[in-house]
């Protein structure tokens, strides 16, 4: 595969965000005889838990929250300055390094900008992904093993 394919991993983000940045919901290339398909995921509305993950690479979360009808009874919760960190490619989530070893973060953990957080697996390829921020883990917001879209928060932060 040439490196400047369409199909190498580091060609697959750009390509991802020129679907946003010209508004396309599908792409699809064919190269000496390799397809690749990347389509964007129906953003839609939803009470209960997403959909789990689809065949299809997506460029878009998978679904965003109803908002809520505002309470009278009970008191908005201050929001809090959160850090989200965000998958930069579509891949399957790892939590730690192998399968034998423990996690890299846990919730309550502190993350400086350089560590890493968790692995991406894709097209055959461990990802290291950086917190890219400093402070305390507050949320893990994917199952270790499960397939995450570009751009799905991965962790919620507090930082410093």
């Amino acid at each position: 595969m040439k490196e400047d394919s369409p199909m190498d991993p580091k060609n697959l983000k750009r390509i991802v965000e020129l679907m946003n940045q010209h508004d396309l919901a599908e792409v699809e290339i064919e190269e000496e005889g390799r397809r690749l398909r990347v389509r964007k995921m129906e953003t839609r509305a939803v009470a209960a838990a997403a959909p789990g993950p689809v065949a299809n690479a997506s460029a878009a979360p998978a679904a965003a929250s109803a908002p809520a009808a505002p309470s009278a009874a009970a008191p908005a919760a201050p929001k809090e300055n959160l850090h989200t960190i965000k998958a930069p490619m579509v891949g399957t989530f790892y939590r730690a390094p192998s399968p034998d070893s423990d996690p890299y973060v846990e919730v309550g953990k502190r993350v400086t900008q350089e560590s890493v957080v968790c692995i991406l697996e894709a097209m055959k390829v461990m990802n290291e992904i950086k917190a890219e921020c400093t402070g305390e883990i507050v949320k893990v917001s994917v199952q270790n093993g499960e397939a995450v879209e570009y751009d799905q928060p991965l962790f919620l932060v507090k930082p410093d």
